[in-house]
């Protein structure tokens, strides 16, 4: 089964062209910019092992709004496009990933049903050229457009640290969640359908 997608995205603010393989070796090539962003989407895909290139042109004389935004957006609409009917996969996950004095929890269920729910805060309004806020609402836009159900909690003492294991967590889950479980042949659904 092949779990890869190319996917772009061009507005007015932003140009995003991203390629997504759900079953890679954590492979990243990723330019939006926005340095601090850059490393947290490399960690995303090595700590969930997803293979991800993602080249972002966006109004960053503007902001980093949106081109966290609609990378997030592009990135939720490939794990939607690449799992299908998501037949076979776990569907459930949950982790906990600690970096030094800041933990992040995600939970996920992959149900087609968006919904977001965000406990906590992050310890400083900027991490270099990224503003931390919008590290949940990366999380937010993802959960949309991938229809995660998504449970994200942070804490800690330092934005950076509290940013990075929300990234980790993410991706130590969506893989965990995304996984094939051989003993499954159907969606995970007594609906028959997600």
């Amino acid at each position: 089964m092949d779990r890869t997608v190319t996917r772009t995205r061009k507005t007015a603010e932003t140009t995003v062209e991203l390629s997504l393989d759900v079953d890679g070796d954590g492979d990243a090539a990723v330019d939006t910019g926005i340095g601090f962003f850059d490393h947290m989407l490399d960690s995303f895909a090595r700590h969930g092992l997803f293979d991800l290139t993602v080249e972002c042109d966006g109004d960053l004389d503007v902001d980093d709004h949106h081109t966290v935004e609609d990378v997030a957006l592009v990135l939720g609409a490939a794990f939607a496009e690449a799992l299908g009917d998501k037949r076979g996969i776990r569907r459930f996950a949950d982790r906990r990933v600690p970096l030094d004095e800041a933990v992040a929890g995600v939970v996920v269920d992959v149900s087609g049903r968006p919904l977001f729910r965000f406990d906590g805060t992050f310890s400083e309004e900027r991490i270099g050229d990224f503003t931390s806020v919008l590290a949940r609402h990366f999380a937010r836009s993802l959960a949309t457009e991938a229809g995660l159900t998504l449970h994200v909690e942070v804490e800690g003492e330092n934005a950076h640290h509290e940013v990075e294991a929300l990234f980790k967590a993410l991706a130590r889950t969506l893989d965990d969640a995304t996984r094939i479980d051989d003993r499954r042949s159907d969606t995970p659904s007594t609906k028959g359908a997600l």
